[in-house]
């Protein structure tokens, strides 16, 4: 009688391919920071996507958050795609539309959290979430064809003039009621809760000053009374104060890229590149709690604002 063919089990353990993951996505972005590139940046540098830069979005136009924001700014970057629009194969099949042969797709994470039930030493049933981090494959827009004209067009650039306040902008950060005051440098201080800014008139551009805002604003979220993130900072420069940074300015782009703007300028982060090196070398998970961290602080910025009528 022959034996039914199956097929290989070639699926690798949960937590290797946990690791797998998170090893590849922050070797990328450990190579570009010893080039001196900052991967969350490269949209900016893009010609291609030169005033175009947005969150990249779901084929329902709902935007990806978190790490999968910076690995699809990257992946557009490096192909050269304009479209926001990523999906997977069968999303696009969906849709009727179908992935050019040969294109290849790029890898994004679900992460999610699962129940286990363990004894404990009484013989009691206690319960605990565990997290579960899994890749899937995604297609920009670029690479399908069939879909409706919508996902081909590029969006339109948003213009903020480069030297008067701009009135959205300015609400936007007076809705978060946070102490913003005018002093002699750009910082914010936990001790008495304020942000100090240089005066608008001292920015090169209107865009620089809200960069800077924006930067100053995510820190803004980590007390206790707010997001209660804490690193462990004891001095300037120590591990915890690069962390801290790192999400800081992870938190800065994603808000730039929501709310139309350059987030501040790279080469005023070219001290921290050496500090975020040797914090993603010793912890390759880092990375994705950044782009955690600057997501909620984002989402706490933007539940801030009041509701539209």
């Amino acid at each position: 009688m022959t034996k039914p063919i199956t097929r290989k089990d070639t699926s690798l353990p949960a937590e290797q391919s946990q690791q797998d993951i998170y090893a590849r996505v922050t070797a990328k972005i450990l190579a570009d920071l010893e080039q001196g590139n900052l991967s969350w940046r490269k949209p900016w540098n893009s010609e291609q996507m030169t005033g175009q830069v947005m969150r990249p979005l779901r084929w329902n136009h709902i935007p990806y958050t978190g790490i999968n924001t910076l690995i699809l700014w990257n992946a557009a970057n490096d192909q050269g795609f304009t479209s926001p629009y990523w999906m997977t194969f069968k999303q696009a099949t969906d849709m009727k539309a179908s992935v050019r042969k040969g294109e290849k797709g790029t890898q994004i994470v679900y992460a999610d959290k699962f129940t286990k039930e363990e004894e404990d030493a009484n013989g009691d049933l206690k319960s605990s979430q565990i997290p579960f981090l899994k890749s899937y494959t995604v297609f920009n827009a670029a690479q399908i064809e069939g879909l409706s004209d919508g996902f081909y067009k590029v969006p339109e650039p948003v213009v903020i003039h480069q030297q008067a306040r701009d009135p959205k902008l300015e609400q936007f950060f007076a809705q978060t009621k946070a102490d913003i005051y005018t002093g002699t440098k750009a910082c914010y201080t936990q001790s008495t809760d304020r942000i100090q800014m240089p005066p608008f008139e001292s920015f090169e551009t209107a865009m620089r000053f809200y960069a800077i805002l924006a930067h100053e604003i995510c820190h803004w979220t980590k007390p206790p009374h707010r997001l209660n993130r804490d690193f462990g900072k004891k001095q300037y420069g120590d591990e915890g104060y690069s962390k801290e940074e790192l999400v800081a300015e992870l938190g800065a782009c994603f808000l730039a890229a929501d709310l139309g703007f350059e987030p501040q300028p790279e080469e005023h982060h070219a001290a921290y590149i050496q500090s975020w090196l040797h914090v993603l070398k010793d912890d390759k998970r880092f990375i994705f709690q950044a782009a955690s961290h600057a997501q909620k602080a984002v989402e706490y910025i933007h539940a801030l604002q009041s509701p539209r009528p």
